[in-house]
């Protein structure tokens, strides 16, 4: 329907000039990503990027648009997600709307016709006007294709969306054109820069993954999250930050259900120093643990492998508190008292009080004088007890 331009003027020259750009808007990336990048802007191919949540797959696409001086179209994906919520929609309600309006019309157009077949056939020839562009109402995908300016579509979270929707994102990824059958086939006035990200929660298909150039992304290294850190200029002390990065990273390594993400990295080092924190220790880390760990299994593995992370030398003291293994993931060590500890003593003396003889009143179950369900069946009576109940006849 639309003739597909581009952009005469490249707005990243180089891979250097890709990284410094972004660095000037506040996204460190490294040569990978750079050159990754620069690569989509020249050869107009789709990114996807894939790597845990939370390190920043869906800002370098906010950063793109800026960067570029794109809009930024965003079309979050979910599971049962409808294809018509990622395309387009009939606009029901308003082609409802004009018909009442046009009723008058209609009916001069129908006024001459004999019969119901003449009439629909009438009609039928008008189709064209209440499926038009004018009905339609444009989603995320074919937003981006009919655009009049250049955009940046992000795809978020591609992995959770059905395989339905991952067909649809064939044609639109190779050919930037979607079919609509009402009114032809739709191509982009100006080719997107289309970013995919996925928390890779299952497999994207082949086909998917071959029309795209490819980045995984990881949590980085201790040097570039500080560096990140020191550039979103949280107000927290140099020490203090290379400190916390390590215990992120610490954390990390724990068997936690939701790792702590750079995002969250960030929003701990502003909540310390909002609290105008000098030192960190394992009391102001505890109690402000919940801005980086959001399950309560994780809160108790993170809190109890803090004094650790922070002093690799610590020694946990005895008796604090977790006695049986509940699946905390904690590591300690529970083994068995000494059999002549002074606890292990106490413990029998109470447990021989118990066994004391005369302790119960005469109502107490199986106290003397009380209701004794011990006593002993002799032989002869339980064979007279059975003779009987064979002897019994039935009732016929």
């Amino acid at each position: 329907m639309s003739t597909t331009t581009t952009d005469a003027v490249p707005v990243l020259t180089s891979v250097e000039d890709t990284i410094e750009q972004f660095r000037d808007h506040g996204y460190l990336a490294d040569h990978r990503m750079g050159t990754t990048v620069f690569l989509q802007t020249r050869l107009e191919k789709p990114v996807l990027l894939e790597g845990p949540a939370g390190v920043g797959k869906t800002q370098l696409a906010q950063s793109l648009a800026e960067v570029t001086g794109r809009r930024l179209i965003r079309l979050q994906c979910y599971e049962g997600q409808d294809e018509s919520k990622a395309l387009y929609e009939w606009d029901y309600g308003k082609q409802l709307l004009y018909t009442q309006i046009l009723r008058e019309k209609i009916g001069q157009i129908v006024s001459d016709t004999t019969d119901l077949t003449e009439a629909v056939d009438r009609i039928s020839a008008h189709d064209s006007v209440f499926f038009s562009e004018r009905f339609l109402a444009a989603r995320p995908l074919l937003e981006a294709i009919t655009s009049e300016d250049p955009v940046v579509l992000l795809i978020d979270e591609v992995d959770r969306a059905d395989e339905a929707l991952e067909a649809v994102l064939l044609e639109l990824l190779s050919e930037f054109q979607i079919s609509i059958p009402e009114i032809g086939t739709v191509r982009a006035k100006h080719l997107p820069l289309v970013v995919l990200t996925s928390n890779n929660t299952r497999d994207l298909s082949a086909a998917l993954k071959r029309r795209c150039l490819h980045l995984f992304l990881d949590y980085p290294g201790p040097e570039r999250e500080l560096d990140i850190l020191r550039s979103k200029e949280t107000g927290l002390r140099d020490a203090l930050a290379a400190r916390l990065v390590e215990i992120v990273r610490g954390l990390r390594e724990l068997e936690l259900r939701k790792a702590p993400s750079i995002s969250e990295t960030i929003d701990w080092a502003r909540t310390l120093a909002v609290l105008g924190v000098d030192e960190l220790d394992a009391t102001v880390l505890s109690d402000t643990l919940s801005v980086v760990v959001k399950y309560e299994r994780d809160m108790r593995r993170a809190g109890e492998a803090l004094p650790r992370l922070l002093d690799p030398n610590a020694v946990v003291p005895e008796g604090h508190g977790h006695g049986h293994d509940h699946h905390h993931g904690h590591g300690h060590s529970h083994e068995h008292p000494h059999p002549h500890s002074d606890d292990d003593l106490d413990g029998r003396e109470v447990r021989l009080a118990k066994d004391s003889p005369g302790r119960h009143d005469t109502d107490y179950y199986g106290a003397p004088g009380g209701l004794d369900r011990s006593r002993q069946v002799n032989q002869g009576q339980g064979s007279r007890s059975f003779a009987g109940r064979g002897a019994r006849k039935r009732p016929v």
